[in-house]
């Protein structure tokens, strides 16, 4: 009977799962992309909307570091699963061998995973330091735009 009803419990958790709409926006794919780093406890997790920047090369970064290759690959892994359940084409992978960054374009939205020495050595937020900040708040499940004092607060702790 145990069986049947694990049988049941994953038939229950794929339904919910084909249920769920994708994105429809970069923005919503963004939070999308950020809940479920959140999920996989990925760390430092920031969210920056480039659409004020001329020659951005996407909408938004979604940046997270973990602190190790192998949960770096089980992050990329989710991601790659939870995207392809809601219908969303394969993004572009890079940095897959060595699993020290790991970037996946969505083309209007672009997620790097990285471990946290390599987070700190590139310093990518500083790069992008014109773009809006946001964090992201488990209760509400939204993106809070930061303050620029928590903005400054987040570039010079990397």
């Amino acid at each position: 009977i145990h069986l049947l009803y694990f049988r049941f419990i994953i038939f229950i958790g794929e339904k919910e799962l084909t249920k769920q709409k994708a994105p429809t926006t970069s923005k919503a794919l963004a939070l999308f992309c950020t809940k479920i780093l959140q999920d996989k406890l990925a760390e430092d997790i920031v969210v920056l909307e480039l659409t004020d920047i001329e020659s951005s090369p996407a909408e938004f970064f979604v940046i997270c570091s973990s602190n190790s290759d192998p949960q770096s690959l089980a992050i990329v892994d989710e991601l790659l699963q939870k995207t392809k359940q809601v219908g969303l084409t394969r993004p572009r992978v890079e940095g897959l061998n060595n699993a020290e960054w790991i970037l996946l374009d969505y083309f209007d939205v672009v997620v790097h995973v990285m471990l946290k020495p390599i987070r700190s050595f590139y310093k990518i937020e500083k790069l992008w330091a014109d773009a809006k900040f946001y964090k992201f708040n488990a209760e509400t499940e939204k993106l809070n735009k930061l303050k620029p004092t928590d903005t400054v607060k987040i570039l010079n702790s990397i």
